[in-house]
């Protein structure tokens, strides 16, 4: 059996607390490897390391971050493939969706080469007579990221490369599910020229969790999870003296008003919503069809179905991918079942698509006349179901999203330039898509929701990640009188 260790002070270290966790393969149900799972002693030794590390680290240049940043760019780009069919080992995606998360995490690290420019702060001359005032950013020391199953490698890349570039130390508590991509991050780090300890990986679970949170000597803390473990990160970590920023879970919604383009608006629901199985955060789970464009809607959506190939993600030809536990999988199940309970109408049923046997498969399901209430409109479900809320106006299907209590992402599909402007300026959500299903932000922007969906005063990565990792000082400083100096300047001291 495989053993998957920690990575501390520049290479692998066994665990120490007798503790491990079993990693899967959600293809065929098989175990694959066991994690080892830090005690809260092991998480205090790896971040003392980092801190002696982010000590040194902080005093290097800003062009040797650079350079080291432009070589992690290159390397990751060099290794996609091979860090991709991690992922679909351990996650199950499909192969595609696994290199795409890569491209993603890429563009992070290519805004993070930009490190010189990004730490740039202002000037004042002459704010008082022979007085100048300057802000500059600093980093905050050592710095830490507690990341999810269903993005592996991206999530961490969302941090660690604006983190590292700003001249802290990070410390990365991946998902206990799906640990191996972490560990070959940290490879390419090292190679890429990093110093050993600034970058550490400490497998584990609630314990790990806990000793990071309370640990003095972490300035700050960026997590991407559900919403209630958000708000307990927030809450524990702020209480402990942390900056704090926690993204929670979404109930993105998907407006579609009579004038779109129906082929169009339907491919993007079935992308949105069943890719990755459902298991991000920016997926499509509602679609509002507003109006009488909601009938050959569902039947465009309900046609592409069957044509949607579930198999292993190392299948080429497969689009969608297994759950990642069985746990999960009857959970999503169950939502299904509840959703025909309250009176949904079931187009499309998962639990009797024709899947693989083995692993933990579920096919794709489309539920139409969702009403507000129902546990599948208002929880998260995860997973590749998807639910259908008719309205008649643009107006209620606008109430729908600024009633929800989440506001991760929104998307609306029309050919009126008015109404998508109007709905940019109306709704209440941090990401919002015109004619474009998953608005997560090229690398430059930031990313993160509002209400219940983001926890802390800044989104993740670009310029608010920069603003994270960093604090700022403002100097206020005056020098005597040349008139007074022991250097000759060649000018009248009495101007």
């Amino acid at each position: 059996m495989n053993r998957i260790a920690h990575w501390i002070g520049g290479a692998e270290r066994a665990g120490a607390s007798g503790r491990t966790g079993p990693v899967f393969n959600p293809a065929t149900g098989e175990q694959t490897a066991e994690v080892d799972l830090a005690s809260a002693d092991e998480v205090a030794q790896a971040v003392a390391v980092a801190k002696e590390a982010a000590q040194a680290w902080r005093s290097a240049s800003l062009a040797k971050r650079a350079t080291v940043l432009f070589k992690f760019r290159e390397l990751l780009a060099a290794n996609t493939q091979e860090l991709a069919a991690i992922i679909t080992s351990e996650h199950g995606k499909v192969l595609s969706d696994a290199a795409g998360e890569v491209a993603r995490g890429l563009e992070n690290a290519e805004f993070a080469t930009g490190i010189p420019h990004l730490m740039k702060g202002g000037f004042s001359e002459q704010a008082a007579t022979g007085v100048d005032v300057y802000s500059i950013k600093q980093p905050l020391g050592v710095v830490a990221g507690i990341t999810p199953f269903n993005f592996p490698a991206m999530v961490p890349l969302w941090m660690c490369t604006t983190a590292i570039a700003a001249g802290n130390a990070f410390v990365l508590k991946p998902s206990e599910k799906d640990p191996s991509s972490a560990l070959f991050l940290a490879k390419l780090w090292r190679e890429a020229g990093l110093p050993d300890g600034v970058f550490t990986v400490v497998n584990g679970d609630k314990e790990a969790v806990d000793a990071i949170l309370t640990n003095p000597e972490i300035a700050a803390v960026s997590f991407v999870g559900s919403t209630p473990i958000a708000k307990y990160i927030y809450e524990t970590g702020t209480a402990h003296g942390k900056r704090v920023q926690a993204l929670g879970g979404a109930k993105n919604h998907m407006v579609v008003l009579p004038d779109a383009e129906l082929d169009a608006a339907a491919d993007a629901a079935v992308s949105a919503a069943y890719g990755s199985a459902g298991e991000r955060c920016m997926a499509v789970s509602v679609v509002v069809a507003v109006g009488d464009v909601a009938d050959p809607l569902v039947d465009a959506i309900a046609a592409r179905l069957p044509k949607l190939k579930i198999g292993a993600g190392t299948d080429p030809e497969s689009q969608m991918g297994p759950l990642i536990t069985a746990q999960h999988r009857e959970k999503v199940a169950g939502y299904i079942a509840q959703g025909t309970a309250e009176g949904a109408t079931v187009v499309a049923d998962g639990r009797e698509a024709d899947v693989p046997g083995d692993g933990y498969f579920l096919g794709v399901t489309l539920l139409d006349n969702v009403k507000p209430g129902m546990d599948v409109y208002t929880d998260e479900i995860f997973g590749p179901v998807l639910c259908v809320v008719r309205t008649q106006t643009y107006a209620e299907a606008l109430k729908l999203i600024n009633d929800n209590e989440y506001g991760n992402g929104t998307a609306i599909f029309t050919r009126d330039g008015g109404a998508a402007r109007q709905f940019q300026f109306d709704v209440n959500a941090g990401m919002v898509g015109v004619n474009v299903p998953i608005p997560v932000p090229v690398a430059y922007y930031s990313f993160g929701g509002w209400k219940a969906s983001l926890f802390g005063d800044t989104h993740m990565y670009g310029p608010d990640g920069i603003h994270f990792f960093t604090r700022s000082k403002v100097v206020t400083s005056r020098w005597p009188d040349p008139g007074t100096s022991s250097v000759d300047l060649g000018f009248p001291t009495n101007r």
